[in-house]
């Protein structure tokens, strides 16, 4: 009998927990959908300078209804989700309200930039740093009706954290593959930038014509526009860009971009699913292919691989205040036992970036997505 009066505050307690927080039904539980890897090398283009290796493993997740709720996720992406309600209530309590659709992103990252000139020991001071960054970057991405009748946007806040300098294994990723592949190594590792907590907030806006399903079948092209703003010590910077497609059957997606923190936005997309569904529907998956071409201009106050270590001395460069970059591109999709595979390959054209440097630069992407 004491032993059951002492239970009873307890059980009183658990009792108004689980009337605050009740149990998270299905479709608020969080579940993946699917992922990418992501590659990208300037020795697709044929050179190996200035940025000169990144790679992004991303997880993305199913469609979440209603309002996202931190005890139905995993303890990283709830103090994500709790600082994005925080830092931006609108987007917060636009994304819980219909019709709106939501997901969130799990991205894993690496990039590394070095001068021209391998085999240097010294520091190249007319040259960029060396530089390399790791991070972790979570995604909110709500897709919903534009005010502009017969359109559709994208909205996605993005959190990267990460490491600056050494800890981010950089010089170890290349050296490497170097080994690997019997090129030459970069000999002036040591004067890269010193350890540094990274951190960048993401705010970026897609727009384009609004359809239903997961392709728009037959031949078709569409426009995607862009325009978004990077706050951090990884980049400061606002952009805008349009991306144009044309080809056979058109995912209903926002477009194929290069890594960079604060851009992974897959968009929910609520027919994914349907490709398993028998007889298919008319809006579920389908193989098909398009070309693609993109501009985007960018307004540049920071650049960690430019500007150096936002905390204590290190090398740095002269920054150039606008970049612009190209890029022109080929991605297919298809069905796999039941999956859906996509294929995404690019080649990239950016303007120079600091005052000394010889000329622009490019680079090759490659991106393999799977959805189960």
């Amino acid at each position: 009998m004491a032993a059951a009066l002492a239970l009873q505050p307890t059980l009183a307690i658990a009792q108004a927990d689980a009337d605050i927080h009740p149990p998270c039904p299905h479709n608020e539980q969080l579940q993946w959908r699917g992922g990418s890897l992501r590659l990208e090398n300037d020795l697709f283009a044929g050179t190996d300078h200035n940025y000169t290796n990144g790679v992004a493993l991303t997880w993305v997740s199913r469609d979440i209804a209603g309002a996202l709720r931190s005890e139905c996720m995993p303890a990283p992406l709830a103090l994500y989700t709790r600082f994005i309600a925080w830092a931006d209530p609108q987007f917060r309590d636009e994304a819980a309200s219909t019709p709106a659709t939501q997901n969130l992103v799990v991205r894993i990252g690496q990039a590394m930039y070095t001068p021209t000139d391998k085999k240097r020991t010294d520091r190249v001071i007319e040259d960029r740093p060396y530089a390399g960054l790791l991070y972790l970057g979570m995604s909110w991405n709500r897709r919903l009706p534009s005010p502009t009748p017969g359109r559709e946007m994208l909205e996605t806040r993005e959190l990267s954290l990460g490491v600056i300098g050494p800890a981010s294994l950089a010089e170890q990723t290349q050296d490497l593959v170097h080994r690997a592949r019997g090129i030459e190594r970069f000999r002036g590792w040591q004067h890269q930038l010193h350890n540094e907590p990274a951190f960048q907030l993401a705010m970026e806006r897609k727009f384009k014509h609004q359809a239903d399903g997961a392709i728009r079948p037959g031949w078709g092209s569409d426009a995607i526009g862009s325009y978004a703003l990077r706050i951090g010590n990884i980049e400061t910077a606002a952009s805008a860009g349009v991306e144009l497609r044309s080809g056979w059957n058109l995912p209903n997606d926002f477009g194929s971009y290069p890594i960079r923190p604060g851009a992974e936005n897959r968009p929910p997309s609520a027919a994914a699913a349907a490709r398993r569904e028998e007889p298919r529907p008319v809006t579920a998956p389908r193989p098909g292919a398009h070309v693609f071409a993109s501009l985007e201009a960018k307004a540049v106050a920071w650049d960690f691989s430019l500007d150096g270590n936002l905390f204590g001395g290190s090398h740095r460069v002269e920054r150039r205040p606008w970049v612009a970059q190209a890029a022109i591109g080929f991605s297919g999709q298809w069905l796999l036992s039941g999956h859906g595979l996509r294929l995404a390959l690019m080649r990239v054209w950016r303007t120079r970036e600091f005052e000394r440097q010889t000329g622009g630069h490019a680079f090759g992407s490659v991106a393999l997505s799977l959805e189960y």
